[in-house]
């Protein structure tokens, strides 16, 4: 890569450093959830207005979603930006570092764009913890004339490839009938009991999952008041696995668990989606290289290939932008103890000196990953290649 690219980029970042940690730390002091990102998604998307960028917001039919870009050449690099949080916990994933490391690689690129024969896009993506926010972009067309996508995501450690768990986001509804639980017990179906034989069907149906295959849920509602059978219950269940073919598997295992809960109990019940499935990450080799490579010119330390396939990061819609074009999704450490993603302990590190530093460190490592690519005239052609 051209030195001269190298401290352009590393000037443009320098220069806007002040802004781009302001970005960071302002969106994680008004954390907002799925759908909701007015604030997020305004403040990312003004700044991007304020530089040159042509941003057009309410994309796909979401209001929290936009696409910011600046360039016209052939070579479209799509920067996700993330800036949803999760209920109590706030930006306990970070996802405030995610969208400012991305403005940040648009903002280092923005001078170099027609040199380099690149639009610089940045996508702003709502509802990543739950919603699917860039599986109804993508399947609504935002993606289409992308060549590749990238971004960043903070953790507890560094890793440029690993792999994540596909996804599908579930509710069960049961229905019955109430009675008075002391006078007429039997007069009533109860709903809360089959929650509870679905998850003691579930609870017993772990020790023969698959390898990669977990299930985590929690019960929504579980009645109003005891001396009344519950006649409507609900619970929402996160079913995970290695791959989507597993996870089709592991899907059919489970709605016997819940068709279990209505036999046995006499109640109806109901399952439905809450997201979009989720695949698994599917990371760009090539491309997986050169962040590694210009992340450890940046000091850093990414765990060794061999080790990122034994490491998992959660679920994210990002696996299906992987799968539709070449894409990476890597994670930049931030100092956190013992902390990890999720955590109220990982929350207050999304807003300290070390993601600060991940901010700026991850924006310049995505900015020279796309130098990489659209100098190379080989991987230039095959990125072309996969536009529609």
């Amino acid at each position: 890569m051209s030195t001269d690219f190298t401290m352009s980029t590393r000037s443009a970042v320098e220069r806007y450093s002040t802004a781009l940690v302001d970005l960071s730390r302002s969106i994680h002091a008004e954390p907002e959830q799925a759908f909701a990102e007015h604030r997020s998604a305004a403040k990312v998307a003004d700044l991007l207005a304020a530089e040159g960028f042509e941003v057009e917001r309410g994309v796909a039919d979401l209001e929290t979603a936009f696409t910011a870009s600046f360039g016209s050449g052939e070579l479209v690099l799509g920067l996700c930006a993330e800036y949803d949080a999760l209920p109590e916990v706030g930006h306990a994933c970070g996802h405030n570092v995610i969208a400012a490391a991305s403005t940040g690689a648009a903002l280092a690129l923005r001078d170099l764009a027609d040199v380099l024969g690149i639009t610089v896009r940045v996508i702003g993506t709502p509802a990543e913890e739950v919603g699917g926010g860039k599986v109804l972009m993508l399947e609504r067309g935002v993606f289409d004339d992308v060549a590749f996508s990238m971004m960043v995501h903070p953790a507890p450690y560094e890793a440029v490839a690993a792999r994540s768990l596909a996804i599908t986001d579930v509710e069960v509804h049961y229905t019955g009938k109430p009675s008075h639980a002391a006078a007429a017990p039997h007069l009533g179906v109860n709903a809360a009991d089959a929650i509870t034989v679905a998850q003691v069907a579930i609870g017993l149906a772990r020790q023969h999952l698959e390898p990669g295959q977990m299930v985590s849920g929690i019960v929504t509602r579980g009645g109003t008041v005891p001396n009344v059978v519950p006649a409507a219950t609900s619970a929402m269940f996160d079913l995970r696995a290695d791959d989507m073919d597993s996870l089709r598997r592991l899907e059919e295992r489970i709605n016997r668990c819940f068709e279990a809960g209505a036999l046995a109990t006499g109640c109806t019940h109901e399952v439905v989606k809450v997201s979009p499935v989720y695949a698994e990450l599917t990371p760009d080799p090539w491309l997986a290289d050169a962040y590694r490579r210009a992340v450890t010119e940046l000091g850093r330390h990414p765990m060794s290939p061999e080790d990122e396939l034994k490491e998992k990061i959660g679920s994210t819609d990002m696996g299906n932008i992987t799968r539709a074009l070449p894409a990476i999704h890597p994670t930049i450490a931030i100092d956190c103890g013992d902390a990890v993603n999720h955590q109220i302990e990982f929350a207050n590190a999304c807003a300290s000196a070390s993601a600060d530093r991940a901010v700026l460190d991850g924006a310049l490592a995505l900015a020279w990953t796309t130098i990489s690519a659209a100098v190379d005239t080989d991987q230039r052609a095959r990125l072309l290649g996969g536009v529609a």
